[in-house]
């Protein structure tokens, strides 16, 4: 049977292409916005070297390497990290953080010139109502110190990328305002924020559309639009393949959505979705080492259950999935495998499927576990004694629990 014909795929009912089906460039927020969260370690420098080769092997065309108004610290590691770009010839862009004030636009400037490679600066500033009367500015104070520090990084020759903190919860006139002029002082590329996770797809697609529509357009410049999203409802990665849907050219995320709360968008499921999509060609098997070195150096465990890298992801205790699984490698068919009980197959990120034994398990489980490991799967004592101790059991039994009892039937006397 053709394989089109195994999976009939609802995704597609409406349309061949999937709305956010179209390539856009990815930026990596894990070294700046994810070393925000306040359960962070902010790694050692060599774990971060690391991360930005990954980063540029999985096909991201741009990370921001941190904020150095931040102090000593952070200027020696992103001028590290600059230098490792340049050293290494990395086909990569960096970009820093900064406020719109010329104390922290400076050390872009500086890093930049010392290195002698453009550094992109993402100068940001709040946009919001709330922000605005919390913070007791005027929009003509924000435009004012804005200006000076767009100007002065254009002089300099840096391109800049003006962030609107909380855009999505910002009124039109002020957008206008802050995007226009930004644009008119030489900003090449814009940025709209989810800074607290405020918005929903619709609402994503609407501003997305009013920006390019009534601010982007009518500038007549050829300006990016960028999208940065955060997930405190939930749907940092919805409202992400929602922006792409309305058109951004470039959409930002951390590894494991690691960030300010509870975090950012997952650049890890985003890269998944868009490759699945057809929208993004990369190996991703370097997927769960990008992950696992961003766990470790960063201290932040993964959940077993976590999409796609997680322990349990492709790792299943039920009998009729497992046998389900057994049965499709039995017709020598490991593509049908690897999709049977799986929405992303394994082999996408160089995993395969795991079967294990549990109170529901089926004997298929145990004989797939001792042949898969060269073991007697034709002792039907062992097999039952290891299948009656996992029905007797509450847990997934562990390779050493499995080979206890191997061990155990082995040396029992002969009758």
């Amino acid at each position: 049977m053709d394989r089109d014909d195994l999976i009939h795929d609802w995704n597609h009912a409406d349309s061949q292409d999937l709305p956010w089906s179209r390539p856009v460039e990815l930026n990596d927020e894990t070294l700046r916005d994810g070393l925000q969260s306040p359960s962070v370690t902010d790694p050692p420098i060599g774990d971060k070297i690391r991360l930005l080769h990954l980063m540029h092997g999985l096909g991201i065309a741009t990370a921001d390497v941190g904020l150095p108004g931040a102090g000593p610290r952070a200027v020696e590691d992103v001028t590290r990290l600059c230098q490792e770009i340049v050293d290494s010839k990395l086909d990569f862009r960096p970009n820093c953080a900064a406020r719109t004030v010329l104390a922290d636009v400076r050390p872009c400037v500086e890093i930049s010139q010392k290195v002698g490679i453009p550094i992109e600066v993402c100068a940001f500033i709040g946009s919001s109502p709330i922000r605005i009367f919390a913070e007791g500015w005027t929009v003509d104070r924000m435009l004012q110190t804005s200006e000076e520090a767009v100007r002065f990084c254009v002089r300099e020759g840096l391109p800049v990328m003006f962030v609107t903190e909380d855009t999505t919860r910002a009124d039109p006139e002020t957008l206008k305002a802050l995007y226009g002029n930004a644009i008119g002082w030489g900003a090449g590329r814009i940025c709209l924020s989810d800074t607290v996770g405020h918005a929903t797809p619709e609402g994503t697609r609407a501003l997305v559309r009013f920006v390019k529509e009534e601010i982007v357009a009518p500038s007549g410049e050829s300006v990016k639009v960028d999208w940065h999203g955060h997930n405190d409802r939930g749907l940092g990665l919805a409202n992400a393949l929602a922006a792409i849907e309305a058109g951004v050219d470039q959409v930002h995320g951390t590894a494991l959505g690691m960030g300010e709360r509870v975090g950012n968008v997952q650049m890890d499921l985003l890269l998944v979705n868009l490759t699945l999509a057809g929208a993004h060609e990369a190996d991703l098997s370097l997927l769960p080492e990008y992950c696992r070195i961003a766990s470790e150096a960063c201290q932040v465990p993964v959940p077993c259950t976590y999409p796609v890298v997680g322990s349990d992801a492709f790792r299943t205790a039920t009998g009729v999935h497992a046998a389900a699984i057994i049965k499709a490698e039995a017709k020598g068919a490991t593509w049908l495998a690897d999709r049977i009980y799986s929405g992303v197959p394994a082999s996408l990120v160089g995993r395969s499927q795991e079967i294990e034994i549990s109170p529901m398990s089926g004997l298929s489980n145990v004989k797939y576990w001792l042949k898969s490991r060269g073991l007697d799967a034709d002792d039907e004592d062992l097999c039952a004694r290891i299948f009656n101790t996992a029905k007797a059991s509450d847990h997934t039994l562990s390779t050493a629990e499995i080979l206890a009892i191997v061990n155990s039937t082995r040396n029992a006397p002969a009758p």
